[in-house]
């Protein structure tokens, strides 16, 4: 099968079709199935999560068909029964999804995503729906702590070359913007999403002359207008910034024009930027950027900020386009409901690692702001029948130490959960990427300082109803007796 006849929909682990024509000749194919996706640890060991993926995710189930080429395959295999291939050749999607906006703050154990619908539909969307979740809400959260390390100072997305393949790099440049870089080196992802994408030189272009300053002035004269020149082919203090100052002089004042950059990919960072902004300062370019680049993470660039670095803006590759520091987000797609009799009755997974238990039912999360500071308080996670009068006190308690309880007076509540399909029907309507961008960076602003930190964050709470708590332990009670 080439890449041009790619079909999305069979893109999923083998033992969805398996399960589902199990559940189709078992009976249970149009029995109503609730599923959520959801992950168990912050990547980083930060404090939260950014949820991304979600426009993904629509444009994958708005196209969800199996064509011909495929149910031939799956025919292949001679294991699936003619009435199940028929099934998926006729498919009609018909589930209800609910999820977390992409940019939402997120946390363990939350569901980011739920699906409710024919047992069969369901358990198709699994692969896709975590192979899209988990890899941008990764990028976006590993991008949102390099930004916040910055600490005003814009960050690129410069990774495209070390990506995990063409998608990963332009749809991990996709999250990284959302997450709070200013661009991307990727020129595809401009015409695609509408990010920025920019870009000078390499050192091959300074190396294909014969002086590191004829390289500079001839780039100056193509591009006066936005001149930033990469000054570590040789030597940065030697050569580099003494050349990209002479070419300022001579070539682009005359025409008017000011050096726009310098760029640092090697060395010293600290040392290299403090002696370059002396020299630029004293030759009357205050107003030249200087960009730095090579290997950097959220921890080097809070270091060499510490350490006073003179930087303007930062390029980030490899380390952030592939989550270098922990690559994986761990996302899981699990069920905790299915529908008897007409009403939902709510299922559980129980493990010997207290982490794997899940929590059941087709459940909500409401969180709640202070209404004097805005900031985020808690998240309640409840099921989805529970009415609450929220202009009244509410009382919420820590659902593994139950002892500690909170009464909150003062605050406003949102329901993070937004319908996207509701009986196959598409009702939500994406934002584009600059509004998504300016959302999270909105609500991440809305989380306190002591979640965000980068290195021991406190823990945010994320509580359970006492409907849905009480409904948990009877299950793992009921478990633990079978």
């Amino acid at each position: 099968m080439s890449f041009a006849k790619y079909n999305p929909a069979l893109l999923c682990d083998f033992y969805e079709f398996t399960m589902g024509n199990g559940y189709f000749l078992s009976g249970k194919k149009d029995g109503i199935a609730c599923f959520d996706l959801f992950f168990r640890k912050v990547p980083d060991n930060g404090g939260f999560a950014i949820a991304a993926g979600l426009a993904s995710v629509i444009e994958f189930i708005d196209n969800f068909k199996f064509n011909d080429e495929d149910i031939e395959y799956l025919r292949s295999k001679k294991m699936f029964s003619e009435d199940f291939l028929e099934y998926l050749r006729t498919f009609e999607f018909s589930c209800d999804i609910h999820a977390v906006p992409e940019g939402t703050p997120i946390f363990p154990k939350e569901p980011i995503i739920t699906v409710k619908g024919p047992a069969v539909q369901a358990q198709l969307l699994e692969t896709m729906l975590l192979l899209m979740i988990n890899h941008q809400s990764l990028i976006a959260t590993k991008a949102n702590r390099i930004v916040r390390a910055a600490r005003g100072r814009s960050v690129f997305e410069f990774g495209t070359r070390r990506a995990q393949g063409e998608n990963a790099a332009m749809l991990g440049a996709r999250a990284a913007y959302l997450g709070g870089c200013a661009g991307t080196a990727c020129a595809a992802c401009e015409p695609l999403y509408g990010i920025p994408a920019m870009g000078t030189m390499a050192h091959s272009w300074i190396q294909m002359f014969d002086s590191e300053y004829e390289a500079f002035s001839a780039y100056a004269r193509l591009y006066p207008d936005g001149c930033t020149l990469l000054i570590d082919t040789y030597n940065v203090l030697k050569s580099g910034i003494p050349n990209a100052i002479k070419t300022a002089k001579e070539v682009l004042e005359p025409m008017g024009k000011r050096l726009k950059g310098v760029r640092i990919d090697s060395g010293d960072i600290t040392y290299l930027t403090k002696q370059t902004r002396r020299l630029l300062d004293e030759a009357g370019l205050t107003d030249c950027k200087i960009f730095v680049s090579n290997s950097l993470d959220e921890y080097i660039i809070k270091d060499i900020l510490i350490q006073g670095a003179c930087v303007d803006y930062f390029g980030v590759g490899e380390r952030l386009i592939t989550s270098k520091s922990e690559p994986v987000f761990g996302g899981v797609y699990k069920l905790v409901a299915v529908e008897q009799d007409g009403k939902l009755v709510s299922k559980i997974k129980i493990s010997e690692n207290p982490e794997k238990i899940t929590t059941p039912g087709y459940k909500r999360i409401y969180r709640l702001f202070s209404k004097q500071t805005g900031k985020m308080l808690v998240d309640m996670i409840a099921l989805a029948d529970e009415e609450f009068d929220f202009t009244q006190p509410i009382t919420l308690f820590d659902p593994d130490h139950t002892w500690k309880r909170k009464t909150f007076t003062d605050y406003t509540v949102k329901q993070l959960l937004e319908p996207i399909y509701i009986g196959g029907k598409r009702v939500y309507d994406a934002p584009d990427i600059e509004t998504s961008r300016a959302y999270c960076l909105g609500e991440v602003a809305k989380v306190w300082d002591e979640v965000i930190r980068l290195e021991n964050p406190q823990n945010y709470y994320v509580d359970l109803s006492q409907k849905l708590w009480d409904e948990k332990h009877a299950l793992l009670e009921k478990g633990a007796s079978v």
